[in-house]
């Protein structure tokens, strides 16, 4: 029987490694580590750092693969992501089968949780042959980037949104919440929104020793944000940021 473990391993920063997650590594017959072009080596380096940090059976296998790129330029978006999550699906079928085959227990380290934002459970349900699937859950970007502000996340007895840049982007603000937290966002989403009485907690790299947070009226830091996250990207050539916006009680009110 074939297992596949999808281990959360929070947001950079080994010391986020749960005891579960340690002990996962640890009974793999194989780690899959995958690489996602020069532009994102920091990224594989990580896993290989974890890996070398808590890994103690010197019989694990550690293998590398190149991770498909998806098509940006599909019209039709979920249409590209089903494309896409086929390919990579298929590509882990083919490491599998070349480095454990049928039996055995195969591991991949998930950025942040696997169940938030993050496509490894679907993919993995597409797999050739479907395997046993167990989940190790890790430390999340908004338990991180939270964590960083010393900020509670929700207001008393108050909703919050999860949600993405696209999202953000075309829709505007959510309707019923006062607090939002972005994700995925390949720009700065929150340019397209009225920055009247909205705060902004902004993080990039959480968890990395490259991590940067700035937070403050939208209307005075959007400006600042945008210009260190292309510095960043720049400096990097990747960047990985979340972000969390909350309406000021005066805006609420007035929006009410």
């Amino acid at each position: 029987m074939l297992t596949l473990s999808l281990i959360g391993i929070g947001c950079g920063d080994p010391g986020q490694l749960t005891r579960a997650a340690v002990e996962a590594v640890n009974a793999a017959d194989l780690i899959l580590i995958p690489r996602k072009g020069t532009a994102k080596a920091d990224l594989a380096d990580l896993r290989r750092m974890i890996c070398a940090d808590v890994l103690t059976n010197d019989k694990t296998v550690i293998a590398e693969f190149d991770l498909p790129v998806r098509d940006a330029g599909e019209a039709d978006y979920r249409k590209g992501v089903d494309d896409w999550h086929d390919a990579v699906a298929a590509t882990w079928s083919k490491a599998i089968a070349d480095h454990l085959g049928g039996e055995g227990k195969v591991a991949l380290l998930i950025w942040g949780d696997p169940s938030l934002y993050d496509s490894s459970l679907r993919i993995a349900r597409r797999l050739d042959p479907l395997p046993n699937i167990e989940v190790v859950p890790g430390i999340t970007s908004i338990q991180a980037l939270c964590a960083a502000h010393a900020l509670p996340l929700n207001d008393i007895g108050e909703p919050f949104l999860v949600t993405t840049g696209r999202r953000l982007r075309e829709g505007g603000w959510p309707a019923g919440v006062d607090t939002i937290v972005v994700m995925l966002d390949g720009g700065t989403a929150f340019q397209s929104l009225d920055p009247e009485g909205l705060h902004i907690y902004w993080g990039a790299y959480l968890g990395m020793q490259d991590q940067i947070i700035l937070s403050g009226a939208l209307a005075d830091i959007g400006p600042r944000i945008v210009a260190a996250r292309q510095e960043a990207r720049e400096r990097h050539g990747w960047i990985m940021d979340s972000y969390i916006l909350k309406r000021a009680r005066e805006a609420r009110q007035h929006a009410s």
